[in-house]
């Protein structure tokens, strides 16, 4: 083996990135994490509150602080990580991927026989969510009004509106409301709040910070600065409605508006992408349908907490450092319309599918529902909820081994959700 040559190659340095890579080296593989900023830890460098660790660390951490123990684990491994290095181009060869990257030593190529792509999400923009108006400065994404104030110690606004109930958004609304700034209000667009329960009371009612449902941005005013936004309610549709625009005044526009997971690498490579997560469809180890290639974290869908993104990525990393090249019968596990979305998509017959983590959102509010699994239209295992919210990702401990299933490509798996049909106020 070369010195470019590993078993398994992750690339992002995040969360995600540093547990997978900390778990294939303890699974017995060589591996090497790829980093296309200066600093690892992904977004958790900015992210100050806390409120992270509860369930991985069993105690209550800062972003920075989590991705500071993450990092040691994986400088006690003596796991090499090239940081600033951004990777152009993965190419499939006889079974093998050569990953092609930039960096500050030039260009490299880098061989393995697995990838876990653990490259994150990305905030959705102002032309994303068709504002109209001319581009004044003064309109940031949440994540870029975190890092102005939290990294940079810049106070991006005076007095802003948040547009979009999103988590960094409650978190930014509190944020700035404790360094001095005037938040105005928070509006969504969607009849129900998009963020955690717990960062509604958490960043708004206690901060005495109105938020206003059904209600959008529709036009930005202001030249060389932002003056002012307006303000309309939207109908059923989530459509402006006429007549009901009024201006605010203010001096910045905070755009929570929801996240998308980054997957150009894994569509360079024909990864198949679900068009409801936006990220790739997997099986019960985290591959992809492209064989060696892995996704986890935020790349493979977007998750409510840090916790769940190192462990989805542990089991991905494992998976990739046992990887082995063996025929695949993958069977789909079918998701009624109740659900936004389901993870994994697909389920590998020929190979261990005990202790399946399955991650799931609603796609409406709902009291006293009833998951149900059935296999070829038999009930074979239940569970009762007393509420499910679509901004509540929930997470599901599956054993499909103990159902004693034959290896057959045919089988059919399907989850839906019964009862409940009084959706929450």
């Amino acid at each position: 083996m070369n010195e470019n040559t590993y078993d398994v190659i992750v690339i992002g340095g995040g969360p995600a990135g540093l547990a997978a890579a900390v778990s294939a080296r303890d699974a017995g593989a060589g591996v090497l994490l790829i980093e296309r900023e200066a600093r690892l830890g992904g977004i958790l460098k900015q992210c100050i509150h806390d409120g992270f660790g509860l369930l991985r660390f069993g105690e209550k951490l800062s972003g920075p602080e989590y991705a500071e123990r993450e990092i040691d684990e994986l400088r006690k491994r003596n796991i090499p990580a090239k940081t600033l290095t951004f990777v152009t181009k993965i190419e499939k060869e006889r079974g093998r991927f050569r990953v092609h990257a930039v960096s500050r030593d030039g260009v490299a190529v880098y061989e393995t026989a697995a990838l876990v792509l653990a490259t994150g999400c990305r905030e959705r923009t102002a032309k994303q969510v068709f504002i109209h108006g001319t581009r004044p400065s003064g309109i940031f994404t949440a994540g870029t009004a975190q890092h102005f104030t939290n990294l940079l110690g810049e106070l991006p606004a005076k007095k802003c509106v948040i547009l979009g109930s999103g988590d960094i958004g409650l978190i930014m609304a509190r944020r700035l409301t404790l360094e001095g700034a005037q938040v105005l209000g928070v509006y969504e667009a969607k009849p129900t709040p998009s963020g955690l329960t717990r960062n509604l009371h958490q960043c708004l009612y206690d901060y005495d910070i109105p938020l206003y449902l059904s209600h959008t941005v529709t036009r930005v005013f202001g030249a060389d600065r932002l003056e002012g936004v307006e303000i309309a309610e939207v109908d059923e549709n989530m459509r402006p409605v006429e007549g009901t625009g009024r201006r605010v005044d203010c001096d910045a526009l905070i755009l929570s508006v929801g996240l998308i997971p980054e997957n150009e690498l894994a569509e360079g490579l024909g990864v198949e992408i679900d068009p409801k997560t936006k990220g790739p469809v997997c099986d019960g180890q985290c591959m992809t349908s492209v064989d060696g290639v892995f996704s986890c974290g935020n790349a493979l869908h977007v998750n409510d907490l840090a916790d769940y993104v190192s462990e989805n990525a542990a089991a991905a990393g494992k998976a990739a450092a046992e990887y082995r090249r063996i025929g695949r019968k993958p069977a789909r596990l079918n998701a009624s319309e109740e659900f936004l979305y389901l993870v994994p998509q697909r389920l590998d017959l020929n190979r261990s599918n005990a202790g399946t983590t399955v991650y799931f959102r609603s796609r409406c509010d709902y009291n006293n529902a009833r998951l149900v699994l059935s296999v070829d239209g038999k009930e074979v295992f239940s569970k009762r909820y007393a509420f499910l919210r679509p901004p509540e990702m929930e997470r599901l401990e599956l054993n499909f081994d103990a159902l004693g299933l034959t290896e057959r490509s045919d089988v059919r798996f399907t989850l839906e959700l019964q009862g409940g049909k009084e959706r929450a106020q």
